[in-house]
């Protein structure tokens, strides 16, 4: 059985109150989740000897939350990944939008999800965050109401329910942006962890990280990781990149499907992640540069990998790509799950 305890986190620098809850099940594994943009702080989990580590990177404070950071454990709106050009076209009228990454719109723009302070709920086991985005927030048209549950089984399994409806026919791609290092956050890089995404196409992207329109094969290249790869093994030889930090596509059914594996066999920590989402955005902290984390820890390149489920990036602008368009009337509903275990 899962308990769920709240209690005081701090407060963003103009007052409002940050809360945090804690989901533990009895197996000792922990979630922290804060209602400033519905970041988990920490996921505690058993390796192969019963030894608990935290494997979520992240900060001790409000501070480093309401500082530019990269995202660490954040729900992420209204839409996930880039956006080319920050605009886009939706029934004959073109909408700008705020431009944070270089030429582009990443994760919802300069004030996105990830730095609302969410409203919740608790039912039982499950944590209920709700946000309601303005018509016209980041340039968006609409004002959208979004509902995100956070569930801890007694599995070891963190289930996330993303819902969202809208006044107004609006994009929408809501993740959420953990940064996992299975060896305990801390830990110097994840080479050692053996990756596996169950994808047979990706999305090639250009020199601005957008991509290009085209659905390619994985098959002999590096973007193969069907069968477990050891991420040192491949991630200097990603073209034109630092590491992984693209799109694979994962299945444009929505019903529930396994699509990756992470596995650290020193500890024996393994994560599988579940998604109805058609892509999976796979980063592996190409640029985490020294940042001061948890604990003292510091985060350098590569000291953690991110798998993101999601809509194609910049499918708005892509007409070929999965639909990214929630219409008045419609909810648009998909669930993600990270599950743990361990292997010997």
């Amino acid at each position: 059985m899962t308990t769920i305890e709240k209690g005081a986190y701090g407060k963003t620098k103009d007052g409002k109150i940050v809360d945090r809850y804690t989901l533990k099940n009895q197996n000792g594994m922990t979630v922290e989740i804060i209602t400033f943009g519905g970041i988990i702080t920490k996921i505690i989990a058993p390796d192969k000897d019963g030894k608990l580590d935290d494997v979520c990177l992240g900060f001790d404070n409000m501070e480093g939350y309401e500082a530019k950071h990269p995202y660490f454990g954040a729900l992420v709106g209204r839409v996930a990944n880039r956006i080319a050009g920050g605009k886009f076209t939706l029934d004959g009228k073109t909408y700008e939008l705020a431009v944070n990454n270089g030429p582009n719109h990443l994760h919802g723009g300069l004030k996105g999800f990830d730095k609302a302070v969410w409203t919740t709920n608790v039912e039982g086991t499950k944590l209920h965050l709700t946000h309601t985005s303005p018509d016209g927030d980041e340039g968006y048209p609409g004002e959208m109401t979004v509902h995100v549950t956070y569930e801890l089984t007694s599995e070891n399994e963190l289930i996330l329910d993303y819902s969202a409806t809208s006044t107004k026919a609006t994009p929408i791609n809501l993740t959420n942006h953990a940064y996992f290092n299975l060896a305990g956050q801390g830990t110097a890089n994840v080479y050692d962890h053996y990756v596996t995404i169950n994808a047979e196409t990706f999305t090639p992207k250009d020199e601005n990280s957008i991509p290009t329109g085209e659905i390619a094969s994985v098959e002999g290249t590096v973007f193969d990781l069907r069968k477990p790869v050891r991420i040192g093994d491949r991630i200097n030889n990603v073209p034109g990149d630092k590491g992984y930090d693209h799109n694979f596509c994962v299945g444009e059914k929505r019903e529930r499907k396994h699509i990756a594996k992470v596995e650290h066999r020193a500890s024996g920590r393994v994560m599988d992640v579940y998604t109805e989402q058609p892509g999976v955005q796979l980063y592996t902290g190409n640029y985490l540069a020294g940042i001061s984390g948890k604990g003292g820890a510091i985060y350098g390149q590569h000291s953690a990998l991110c798998l993101e489920t999601q809509n194609y990036p910049d499918a708005v602008n892509k007409p070929n790509f999965p639909n990214a368009i929630l219409k008045p009337g419609e909810t648009y509903r998909h669930t993600t799950s990270y599950k743990f275990s361990t292997q010997a």
